[in-house]
């Protein structure tokens, strides 16, 4: 039996390409996850350009790259809204299904959040940082324990 899945970092990037939350798992690399999530825009950019019109089922993007110890998978969703994890390179083959399983609960989660009529979604100069979002990032850290029972930061 292959091991969970252990997510390092999961960002959500709007359709301007800003990033909207980048919740790291992993202490002192918030840095390196910022660069994995900027880095991925051009390679999620290049897939969904040469793809042309996608289906709705056609939102994951697969294995964009990897890069030291990390493997970087993408999401892009029918409005355009880009989710990308962070997972650890490891000998282990990671389960496609696994994936998408993980991209469409996190997919979920922000669509909850931002149904939500009394937020307001890229006004905001904290964005995700305020208060207001403390329920989606408390869901995203639901998942990450859900899928790999790694650390959540507080």
């Amino acid at each position: 039996m292959a091991p969970p899945l252990r997510l390092n970092a999961v960002a959500f990037i709007s359709p301007q390409n800003h990033p909207i939350l980048i919740r790291t798992f992993e202490k002192g690399d918030e840095l390196k996850y910022h660069y994995v999530a900027h880095t991925s825009l051009d390679v999620i950019e290049e897939r969904s350009q040469s793809n042309g019109p996608t289906k709705s089922n056609d939102c994951y993007l697969g294995l964009l790259y990897a890069m030291d110890e990390i493997a970087a998978y993408g999401y892009i969703t029918p409005l355009k809204m880009k989710i990308v994890i962070a997972l650890p390179l490891t000998d282990s083959v990671v389960r496609d299904a696994e994936v998408i399983m993980t991209f469409k609960a996190l997919h979920l989660a922000y669509y909850h959040a931002s149904s939500n009529p009394f937020i307001r979604l890229h006004d905001t100069p904290a964005g995700v940082g305020s208060a207001k979002w403390k329920r989606f990032r408390r869901k995203v850290d639901e998942i990450s324990r859900a899928v790999g029972g790694g650390s959540v930061p507080s």
